[in-house]
């Protein structure tokens, strides 16, 4: 699904330039559950920009299914998320102002699906998360595990093929956080590939394989769940 080979970026100001990533080499195939990991500032969440393509790289070749997106412009790149790309955030980024049914329905509007069929699909996903009882609630009504069950609705209503979750947990207690990772696991168990970036250990164990990151480079990759993990060592 996704091949990166030698990305780079850096962020410049007048007075330095802050190297976010170094080289970075990375495949990420279709199923996979993984969890990027590493200390504040090693470049996870500029990764999982650039893995979005709300990002770009300065240099590097970044594949998706296939293509090499590393060059193409803004309305390229936001049809593509559109059609195959999930976002949940650690601060949830509900409208306030709209009900939790409007806010998973956002996706479905940008995408022109008719009334009818929004409807359905939004009721269904709903259900699924367990939230479709709070449908006219509206954000501030809810407590912060049901605002990240709606967020998970509104990235999973268009049926995308990656989730990308930055630190999805972050703003949650133990118990809502373990529920909202077991949803992930549901939705990776019925196909969606997931890339989830964390600082939780405990939460890097749902993935089946684990990147960690260092001074915006890959450091290791481990395999989770085997008796003896497999360690690849990135130069």
């Amino acid at each position: 699904m996704i091949e990166m080979h030698g990305l780079t970026k850096a962020y410049r100001t007048s007075d330095i330039e802050t190297t976010a990533l170094d080289n970075i080499n990375l495949e990420v195939n279709a199923g996979e559950f993984i969890a990027i990991m590493g200390p504040s500032g090693c470049g996870k969440s500029t990764l999982l920009n650039i893995v979005g393509m709300l990002d770009s790289p300065d240099s590097g070749r970044y594949s998706f299914f296939g293509d090499d997106v590393a060059g193409y412009n803004e309305s390229k790149l936001a049809n593509i998320r559109k059609q195959n790309i999930g976002f949940i955030f650690q601060s949830f980024n509900l409208v306030d102002e709209l009900t939790v049914a409007e806010n998973v329905m956002l996706p479905l509007l940008y995408q022109k699906v008719p009334g009818a069929e929004r409807e359905q699909r939004v009721q269904a996903v709903m259900e699924r998360v367990g939230i479709a009882h709070r449908a006219g609630h509206r954000p501030q009504q809810l407590s912060g595990g049901q605002q990240q069950r709606v967020a998970v609705a509104r990235a999973v209503v268009n049926n995308p093929k990656l989730i990308l979750a930055d630190e999805p947990t972050g703003n949650l207690d133990t118990t809502n956080g373990e529920e909202v990772l077991e949803l992930l696991n549901q939705l990776n168990r019925d196909g969606t590939t997931i890339v989830m970036v964390t600082h939780d250990p405990g939460h890097a164990d749902h993935a089946g394989r684990v990147v960690n990151m260092l001074d915006g480079r890959v450091l290791s990759e481990n395999v989770v769940g085997l008796n003896q993990a497999s360690e690849a060592r990135h130069a």
